[in-house]
This record gives C-alpha cells, structure tokens and sequence, in this order.
C-alpha cells in the first residue's frame, strides 16, 4: 500500500468487486457518467464490466487493479497487465463528480512509476476508442501517442456495452516509461 498526494494505492481484493463495478460503470455508462467528462454514454449503452470481468483481472497472475482511495473512500481504479517489455492501462476510472480536478493525472503517473519499477516494463500501452478524441487529446498531454494501428470494436458481444453508432474502434496508444 502506497500513499501519493492524500491518496492511497492498494491492489484491489475480491472483497472491492462489487465497488469497483460500480465505480467503472459509474465513469462510463448512464445518467451518472455525465457528472464527469469521460462519458461514454452517447456512444454506447449497457454495461462497461461486469463482476466476472473484475474479479478476473483481480486473479490474474499477470494484472493488479490499482484501488485508490481517499479517507477510506474508493474514488478510482487502474488496472496494470505485465506483458513482456510492456504494461497494459485498462479498466481506469475516476469518480465522475471528482474528474476534472487533477486526480486523473496523479494517479496515471503512480501506475506508470509502479509499472516501471515492479516490472521492469519500458512501455505504457492502452487502447481507447477511436472517436473519444477528448480523452485520447488528454492522453497524449499525458505523454501517450497515437499508433493508428486500430482493432476492431466487438460488436454483439454485449459484454463491453451497446453501441450506438457503427464506427467504433480501439485505437492503440503508447508511451515511453524510461
């Protein structure tokens, strides 16, 4: 457990499932995603994760869900996946009434810092979708740059929401860790 600017860091147990659904659902999905900025709720409906999802990045070998908290509360998560020279970003979300304010920043820096010095790695990857250009301009302030090398979108798989436009893709984005 670590602690960065009043935050606590903290790999997240399967006791924090069922908080951590609720958070990422909350940051992307429905009424309560538009208190913030990184809303997807034009985009897609349905769910963003679900309880299995959580808990298999929990279980897994290879990945940590950062839990961070403020005085006891939950206010964000990241996961980090090791592979090979490089870690995956996924599954980040910050409470929406607290976007805005600088927390997003502090905490990518900390995954990144303990990306580097648990694994070694020399990259930072993460996918984002292609039309959220707001988040992705965030994300290169942020030292990200885009690749173009896209994959596609899973339609049908209801899994990672409902799309509702037919244009989506995962863009691939990178940063140097040295």
């Amino acid at each position: 457990m670590e602690t960065t600017a009043g935050l606590t860091f903290r790999d997240a147990t399967d006791a924090d499932v069922d908080t951590l659904v609720e958070l990422v659902e909350s940051a992307y999905r429905g009424d309560d995603s538009r208190a913030g900025w990184t809303t997807e709720a034009d985009i897609l409906e349905g769910q963003r994760t679900d309880p299995e999802g959580v808990l298999a990045v929990i279980k897994s070998p290879e990945s940590r869900l950062l839990t961070v908290e403020r005085d006891g509360q939950v206010v964000a998560c990241c996961q980090l996946e090791h592979r090979g020279t490089y870690a995956y970003f996924g599954m980040f979300a910050v409470s929406p009434t607290l976007q805005g304010g600088g927390l997003g920043k502090v905490i990518i820096a900390e995954a990144e810092r303990i990306a580097r010095e648990t694994w070694g790695v020399t990259e930072m990857h993460m996918t984002v979708i292609s039309v959220r250009e707001d988040l992705i301009a965030w994300y290169e302030r942020r030292g990200y740059r885009r690749t173009g090398r896209m994959t596609p979108f899973p339609y049908g798989d209801e899994r990672f929401g409902l799309p509702q436009r037919d244009d989506l893709q995962f863009e691939l984005l990178v940063k140097p860790l040295v």
